[in-house]
């Protein structure tokens, strides 16, 4: 026989998300009883049957677990696969009847036995029946020392079950073994099954046993025994369960699994204090997502929830570390003191938390000195000042602890702070990062660091509106800001940020004394950065005019030469001035070095974007053009350095003529080996200039100095 929920779901297993959810209607301590029976009466193959027979959707130690709630119509199933498997039409009311000896929960067993009496514990019974079953209501209609009669009603929508009624019956009848007596006489003469509004259940039992006193006493303090030892057990398992949580992320739901070890209810809820600050770590079991946040705050916030609900702290002598509640469905509450149990379960929790944030802790502070390895080892290999801002934004993270970082760099010459490197935000909130300068005369707190060079801390709420805009638009709501400093010169900021909830109250000081030891590390990088490019730059550039010298343009020749396809065409332009020598015996070497930066400027506007000036020697300029069109080509180029003489340049006061003398030499398709092309190159354009230079043409007069 069997029996379902009219329209009910069908159950599936937890976490298949293609299925509908199994319904939360049957604890595990009563499919656990029945296993454990079977197990006992015909072995493990018989509990095997038993799954198969009754098609549900779980395994045996799931269904063993007191955490593992499952549908009336899945209890249903199993109960008429087991008298199935087992052959025994009253095998259910065996079930229940042999309970205590088969393994029953121990919390109940401890609770049971500690309420004194038959009469005691049948007249709490129907607050304690929502922590088994969520789809039957019991009703204590009489009760005295001898006897009690129980009205037990299956809720509308539900097919009654007489297997279901056998189970009950043989429950309520072992109580009074509890107490080491003999078991309750049940009369059964109105059942739902057949007809009648309810279930009535009339009980007696016999104040004293029929054992010898002594007999008595010891079987009822073994049951105690055995029930305790079990419960100790029990605690001690779920610790140890706890405890071998690799991290927070694991330990926290099995608290919540675990919790049934202590106290039977529907559902569990945990809510804890994040380590890591932001919002609580909520975790639960049996209730419906959307009214979990809503739990959790009056949870924390000490509200009452409910007057079926357990409620204790997650406390250890060293911290709180918040709150975790077994909620029943009985306006009465349940069998006992529930809460003590709850409590005993609690500690083993918040010192498993203890252990697990001491580790997490550990590995944290062995993950920043890993960070600050990495940092180290990548500003020794950045080449340059992008390089070493790239490094920094990508470490902050793991050695503050923040979820976005950057680095910004100052621009004396137009007072702005740009992005240099940023790390942690979303696409297109990183593209408008980079895309951010800022400026002193508009942003406040960056004119307050320019003045004082002190670190910043900004949270949206207290943000200038420029800042303020910027932080909206990036989704950030606190921000440390640092100042990049060589000595007193200001460099730029590193900043780390965080988003809504991953900070709370006050930023810790560690994260600002951690961000300061990270950007002093980046501006003697930054310093001796800029040292190094200024030394580079003073190595391959004319002091003078600016210009690539001989050694770069040769560089940029081979390049350029070795980048050329077979249809390319590389062309070097070498121009000499002419009368530069008298220009100096007449108006003065400073004139002469105001001649060749002129002539630089003038170069430089009349070669393409693409192309390269070089001054290779005293007078002396020459012009890369790759990517020629062809041969002759060139001889536009010749053309356009011509034109850039065609005006007098004016020195001191005076105008004055200087002519020049050029050479082209051009190379065409693929350069076998671009070093000796390049060699071959200079000298023809040399010889080519030479030969031009010494042509035959008229003799201009020699420039005069001003009156």
């Amino acid at each position: 026989m069997t029996a379902r929920r009219r329209g009910g779901p069908s159950p599936s297993r937890p976490g298949d998300d293609d299925a509908p959810v199994e319904a939360h209607e049957t604890s595990g301590a009563t499919t656990g009883l029945l296993l454990a029976f079977v197990r006992e009466q015909s072995g493990e193959a018989a509990v095997q049957e038993l799954l198969r027979r009754a098609g549900v959707p779980f395994t045996a130690e799931e269904l063993a677990e007191p955490s593992t709630w499952t549908s009336y119509d899945t209890r249903i199933r199993l109960f008429t696969a087991a008298t199935d498997v087992l052959g025994d039409p009253g095998a259910m009311f065996r079930v229940g009847a042999e309970s205590l000896r088969t393994g029953m929960n121990p919390s109940v067993v401890v609770l049971v036995r500690a309420m004194g009496s038959p009469r005691q514990v049948y007249a709490r019974l129907p607050r304690a029946v929502a922590n088994f079953s969520t789809t039957s209501t019991m009703e204590v209609l009489h009760s005295d020392a001898t006897s009690a009669t129980i009205r037990y009603r299956l809720h509308e929508g539900y097919v009654h079950s007489r297997l279901d009624c056998d189970y009950a019956r043989g429950l309520i009848s072992m109580v009074p073994t509890v107490f080491g007596l003999a078991p309750a006489q049940v009369v059964h003469d109105e059942c739902e099954s057949s007809g009648a509004d309810a279930c009535v259940y009339r009980l007696s039992w016999d104040r004293r046993s029929r054992l010898p006193w002594r007999r008595r006493s010891e079987v009822a303090a073994d049951a105690e025994l055995v029930a305790l030892r079990s419960q100790v057990r029990a605690l001690q398992s779920a610790a140890t369960d706890l405890v071998d949580g690799e991290d927070l992320d694991s330990v926290l739901p099995r608290i919540v699994e675990r919790a049934a070890a202590a106290v039977l209810a529907p559902a569990y809820l945990l809510a804890v204090s994040s380590p890591r600050g932001g919002p609580p770590l909520v975790h639960s079991s049996g209730l419906p997502a959307a009214d979990v946040p809503a739990l959790a705050a009056r949870l924390l916030a000490g509200e009452d929830l409910g007057p079926g609900s357990v409620v204790v702290d997650v406390a250890s002598a060293r911290r709180t570390h918040g709150r975790l509640a077994a909620l029943g469905r009985s306006a009465e509450g349940g069998l006992g003191d529930e809460r003590q149990m709850l409590a005993a379960y609690a500690g083993h929790a918040a010192a498993a938390l203890d252990l697990v944030m001491a580790v997490e802790a550990s590995r944290a502070e062995a993950r920043r000195a890993g960070a600050l390895l990495e940092l180290a080892h990548g500003l020794a290999q950045a080449a340059d000042a992008t390089g070493i801002c790239q490094v920094v934004a990508g470490a902050l993270p793991g050695i503050v602890g923040c979820g976005n970082a950057a680095v910004m760099l100052w621009d004396p010459a137009t007072g702005t702070l740009a992005t240099a490197a940023t790390v942690g935000l979303p696409p297109q909130q990183d593209a408008i990062m980079r895309a951010t300068s800022l400026r002193a005369e508009d942003v406040p707190e960056l004119f307050g660091m320019l003045t004082d060079r002190t670190p910043q801390v900004v949270s949206t709420a207290g943000a200038s509106a420029p800042l303020r805009d910027l932080l909206t638009a990036l989704t950030l709501t606190d921000v440390v800001a640092v100042p990049l400093l060589a000595g007193s010169t200001f460099l730029g900021v590193v900043t780390a940020s965080w988003t809504t909830g991953e900070v709370s109250g006050a930023l810790d000081a560690d994260v600002l004394t951690r961000l300061r030891g990270a950007g002093d590390q980046a501006s003697t990088a930054l310093q001796k950065a800029r040292l190094l490019e200024t030394v580079r730059h003073q190595a391959t550039h004319d002091a003078l005019t600016g210009l690539p010298n001989r050694v770069l343009f040769r560089e940029r020749l081979v390049s350029a030469l070795a980048a050329s396809p077979g249809s390319g065409h590389v062309g070097v332009l070498f121009c000499d001035l002419d009368r530069f020598k008298a220009v100096n015996d007449t108006l003065g070497h400073a004139a002469g070095d105001e001649l060749l930066r002129q002539v630089s400027a003038r170069l430089r506007a009349a070669v393409r974007p693409g192309d390269t000036i070089g001054r290779l020697s005293g007078d002396e300029f020459a012009v890369l053009v790759p990517r020629l069109s062809g041969a002759r080509a060139a001889d536009a180029v010749v053309a356009r350095v011509a034109g850039a003489f065609a005006e007098p340049f004016r020195l001191e006061g005076t105008p004055v003529d200087v002519g020049t003398s050029t050479g082209v030499a051009v190379h065409s398709g693929v350069a076998d080996d671009p070093s000796a092309v390049a060699e071959r190159l200079l000298r023809d354009a040399d010889a080519a200039m030479y030969r031009h230079k010494h042509r035959e043409r008229p003799t201009a007069p020699a420039p005069r100095p001003a009156d």
